[in-house]
């Protein structure tokens, strides 16, 4: 089932302090263009560095979802994407002063209300989504998660089995994301922890922000200084957090997802499973884009013939931001022939190559009609992590960063069996064909 893409009318704002740092951060939430996903900005920083929603820039923090991107990080970012991913905002640039989102009330509900008074519109460009036809489990430690196929054309639907046996705490929601569901049903649920967990959360640095205004405290026989929102308000809160995790694919999932007492990190490797079953059947061709491009398209773009064209397929294309390229290793490239042909393999610089041709092709789909070429200037930050050999099937993920009327930065990294195998940043200098 497939939609238009959707980002916000226009720009709205709010301040609050992090749940866990007690900060004060102002929060600014902007349109923006198709395919740009969602980029957090930090603008206390200097040179206002981004930090986009993905999984390559997630790190480990207890009791939130983090990203981070060279020295900028944002902290518990999990309930303002669990909103993008209920309301179906796919685009947006977020604005921060601090490195904490702000922890409003302890739900979304603030969020959704910001979003709602601005209003969200219709782009023209398509999101990507994913039917789920085949199991994907994650299991750990009395923690599971499973993906399991559901009626076409459904959506998502999560079912979450919340249990603190020890505190005598199980509940379970079953509920369907789609926009007014959420809104009603799981927005208003506030973060919450066990009343026993208070002076170990604060010993860890955590909560220096939280209230009993902004978390739900559980004790041994009931809540403590406020009245639940829902009987279930915790399990609804979990359904929350894992909606915002999910958000981390960049994707609409077709899916049936039933949850047992996860929490951020499983909810990651999770989707990080779910991310690579997607990857590895667009590596085999199974899944196919419209955005992609064949032989013949890569051939109107680059100059570059056999033997030294090193690209086969580009599989995805977002905007002019980012390119998504396979190049399938075999034993017969004649490089093989003089590098190490008793124990052959693919020489660094030709991977380089390989992820320049792919730069190419994402910054002159964006200059073809300007009469510009992209001449390669330098390579800069390179990084050869482990030997390409015959058979194996490199996959190159490039994202533009800068491009400007006469400079264009693109960082790529190439990837066999989901792990990076190089990585580089590339600067071109456009010049007048």
């Amino acid at each position: 089932m497939t939609r238009a893409q959707r980002t916000l009318k226009g720009a709205i704002e709010c301040s609050g302090i992090g749940l866990h740092t007690g900060e004060e951060c102002h929060l600014r939430l902007k349109p923006a263009e198709p395919d740009a996903g969602i980029v957090f900005v930090r603008t206390d920083l200097a040179n206002t560095p981004e930090v986009p929603v993905s999984l390559d820039y997630v790190t480990i923090r207890q009791r939130q979802t983090t990203l981070k991107n060279g020295e900028a990080e944002v902290q518990t970012i999990e309930h303002l994407l669990s909103v993008f991913h209920g309301l179906q905002v796919d685009n947006a640039i977020v604005e921060l002063d601090a490195v904490e989102l702000p922890g409003m009330d302890g739900s979304a509900m603030p969020f959704v209300q910001m979003i709602r008074e601005v209003g969200i519109v219709e782009q023209k460009a398509v999101k990507k989504s994913f039917t789920i036809d085949e199991p994907i489990y994650f299991m750990e430690e009395g923690t599971s998660l499973a993906a399991l196929p559901a009626p076409e054309g459904s959506g998502l639907t999560v079912s979450y089995t919340l249990d603190y046996g020890e505190a005598g705490l199980s509940q379970f929601f079953t509920f369907a994301v789609d926009g007014e569901g959420y809104i009603d049903l799981i927005a208003p649920a506030r973060t919450f922890c066990l009343e026993r967990e208070v002076e170990q959360l604060r010993a860890m640095g955590l909560g220096k922000g939280a209230t009993y205004e902004n978390t739900v405290v559980l004790t041994d026989t009931g809540v403590k200084n406020t009245d639940l929102r829902f009987a279930n308000e915790p399990v609804r809160h979990k359904i929350l957090d894992l909606v915002g995790d999910l958000a981390l694919a960049g994707i609409d999932l077709d899916a049936h997802i039933i949850a047992t007492k996860t929490g951020h990190r499983a909810n990651i490797q999770f989707v990080r499973k779910i991310v690579q079953e997607i990857q590895a059947r667009e590596n085999r061709g199974l899944i196919q884009r419209e955005t992609g491009l064949d032989i013949r398209e890569i051939f109107r773009l680059l100059p570059h013939r056999y033997p030294f064209l090193m690209i086969d397929r580009v599989i995805e294309l977002e905007g002019y931001r980012r390119a998504v390229g396979i190049k399938n290793v075999s034993i017969n490239e004649p490089f093989f022939q003089g590098h190490w042909p008793e124990q052959p393999i693919m020489p660094g610089v030709l991977q380089l190559e390989a992820m320049a041709q792919l730069a190419g092709v994402l910054l002159l789909r964006k200059l073809e009609n300007t009469g510009k070429l992209a001449v390669l200037w330098s390579i800069d930050k390179v990084k050869l992590r482990r030997a390409v050999v015959p058979g194996d099937q490199l996959r190159i993920e490039c994202e533009a960063v800068k491009v400007r009327s006469k400079m264009g930065v693109v960082n790529a990294r190439a990837k066999v069996n989901n792990a990076i195998v190089a990585e580089a940043e590339f600067k071109f200098t456009l010049m007048d064909a």
